[in-house]
């Protein structure tokens, strides 16, 4: 199959992905759906390409379905559809519930609920989980960076439209830096170089983290009161970015880590070829 070829199948595959995510309710119902696609065929057969497209429209669109479980089951060498601990930011351990009842959950939405420390994952598992998860991230947080761009062209205040403004176009354009850094972080963790200590994707999953944090803080910055109604889609994506960002080792846990293990190695390791 040539490049043209293979560019067109992923585009009419994000097509029905995205068409499936925002047509059924996210969830147990979303969870199914995606089965019917063939989302766990696609996992087996095209990991690189699966993972990412799938977790990026999750956050785009705003979706949610338990399918971080079966990445970490996969890279396990488990069969998907069980549901795993996982370990969370603070030292605490989760699990992404398949059901929809969100009782007793951490969030109001996502049926995540505290468990019991559970046995440790293979590095395989939290590496693939933490580019899932990361891929995720980056697709909220493009998700908040549409909204307030949308909202700076619209919005007009003295008599011209905010995206002239000099600080609203700075804060976006540190929003998508550090999100265009992130998606770089995530392409390099699938492929590094050299990384036995699976040091590219925890540095991935830190810049994620970090990218959502930024993008939340700017674009709530841009939106400005209308950001902190309920009935406006920022909080949302700020809520969840909050959860994935602690899933697997939060933002700041993953950075002091990632200098441990430098200092342990006494050099940093070549993890892209420039």
């Amino acid at each position: 199959m040539d490049t043209t070829t293979d560019t067109e199948s992923l585009r009419l595959l994000a097509d029905s992905l995205r068409t499936t995510m925002t047509s059924v309710s996210s969830g147990a119902k979303l969870d199914e759906a995606l089965l019917d696609l063939g989302w766990r065929e696609m996992l087996g057969e095209m990991p690189d390409a699966a993972i990412p497209l799938m977790f990026r429209l999750l956050g785009e669109t705003g979706a949610h379905a338990p399918v971080l479980n079966d990445v970490v089951l996969t890279a396990a060498g488990d069969p998907p559809g069980g549901v795993p601990p996982l370990p969370f930011a603070g030292g605490s351990w989760v699990a992404w519930q398949r059901e929809d009842d969100s009782g007793s959950a951490i969030d109001e939405v996502l049926p995540i609920r505290r468990v019991a420390q559970g046995d440790p994952l293979s590095p395989a598992a939290v590496n693939a989980g933490r580019q899932a998860a990361g891929w995720w991230l980056v697709g909220t947080s493009r998700a908040m960076l549409t909204l307030a761009r949308r909202h700076a062209v619209d919005r007009e205040q003295f008599g011209r439209r905010i995206a002239s403004f000099q600080a609203i176009r700075h804060r976006l354009a540190e929003t998508l830096v550090a999100i265009e850094g992130a998606e770089a972080a995530l392409q390099v963790a699938a492929a590094p170089a050299d990384d036995p200590d699976g040091l590219a994707s925890l540095l991935a999953k830190a810049a994620a983290g970090r990218a959502a944090l930024v993008t939340s803080r700017h674009c709530q910055q841009v939106l400005g009161g209308i950001g902190f109604t309920a009935e406006h889609q920022l909080h949302h994506h700020v809520k969840r970015s909050l959860i994935l960002d602690g899933l697997l080792g939060g933002t700041k846990e993953l950075t002091r880590q990632a200098g441990k293990t430098l200092r342990t190695k006494g050099y940093a390791p070549r993890l892209a070829e420039l």
